[in-house]
């Protein structure tokens, strides 16, 4: 990863130089083993920080609608997915941003891999290639890298930027494999077991709000759970009410959700957020034959109307 990080580090450094840029929003160091934290770079002086490694989990496309100025951004390939989104919702501006890509052979959970280590002091880190070598007090461990990638990159689709204005390193090659494989297998449970399953795992969130802070789709100034007047939805942490919450944000997501899994990241309690999220999205493909992030000339399906939709959800009481 140094060669990409060098690279990286280069062309943020050109776009600065140049003043074609503003800012340039990467990862540095992160303050504890096994993480990458997001950066903003606005001096030359400072582009040693910008890394590239397995922990960059982070969507930064995040930080788009709020920033100032021209953007430089460093993107894999679920980040220019949502960033294509903003765009097609007028929440950025394409030619304000500079898109730096990078493609991505996955992230690796630093929550898993830090129970697998059963939190112990960790002191070093040596990375051989599909391992990691992780040592400290009372710790000699060798992980496999492939046991702790994250779910959304298991099933990663797009693994090379959809779009980009400078790319560093080579294209890989994308995962041929179902990406919605675990829905249909979800879908094939009886319907008390998927209900089941939903509210114990929604029965854990604490209404943090970390899920909705972290999307880079959530961008509205007032979610409809804050809003009072009229109130939507109760603030407690009762199911109703909690389900109320992950329900409607879901389906406020349908057809907008790239799958980036940034909201089950942030969940500080691991709540499986993204089975709804998901769910949602493969309707939509199956439905409309649409994926969110690809084209940034499609509309989304639900923004419009043609008349050979599918009306297969309508009922006829």
């Amino acid at each position: 990863m140094t060669d990409v990080s060098n690279k990286i580090r280069e062309e943020a450094g050109k776009l600065l130089e140049k003043g074609e840029v503003d800012v340039i929003i990467g990862f540095e160091k992160g303050s504890i083993p096994l993480s990458a934290t997001p950066c903003f770079i606005r001096n030359e002086a400072d582009i040693e920080k910008l890394i590239w490694n397995e922990y960059c989990g982070n969507n930064l496309s995040l930080y788009l609608s709020k920033a100032r100025g021209k953007i430089g951004i460093i993107a894999k390939g679920c980040d220019t997915r949502a960033i294509v989104e903003l765009i097609k919702e007028k929440q950025v501006q394409r030619e304000r941003i500079v898109i730096i890509g990078v493609p991505c052979e996955g992230m690796l959970d630093r929550k898993r891999i830090m129970i697998r280590c059963q939190s112990r002091n960790i002191t070093g880190i040596e990375d051989q290639g599909r391992q990691l070598l992780i040592t400290g007090d009372s710790l000699n461990v060798a992980v496999e890298k492939d046991e702790f990638f994250y779910p959304a990159c298991q099933v990663c689709a797009n693994r090379n930027p959809v779009m980009c204005d400078v790319f560093i390193g080579n294209t890989i090659e994308e995962q041929k494999t179902d990406e919605f494989t675990d829905v249909t297998d979800f879908n094939e449970k009886p319907s008390e077991e998927r209900w089941a399953y939903i509210t114990d795992e929604i029965d854990r969130c604490i209404r943090c709000y970390a899920c909705r802070n972290a999307c880079p789709l959530c961008y509205c100034k007032e979610c409809f759970v804050d809003a009072t007047q009229p109130q939507w939805v109760g603030k407690t942490i009762e199911q109703s009410d909690t389900l109320s919450f992950h329900i409607m944000r879901s389906i406020h997501l349908a057809g907008r959700c790239i799958e980036c899994g940034a909201c089950e990241r942030a969940c500080p309690v691991m709540v499986d957020i993204r089975k709804l999220n998901r769910k949602m999205s493969a309707d939509v493909k199956n439905m409309f034959g649409y994926k969110t992030g690809l084209d940034i000339d499609q509309p989304a399906p639900l923004s419009v109307f043609k008349p050979d939709d599918s009306e297969e959800f309508i009922l006829d009481i």
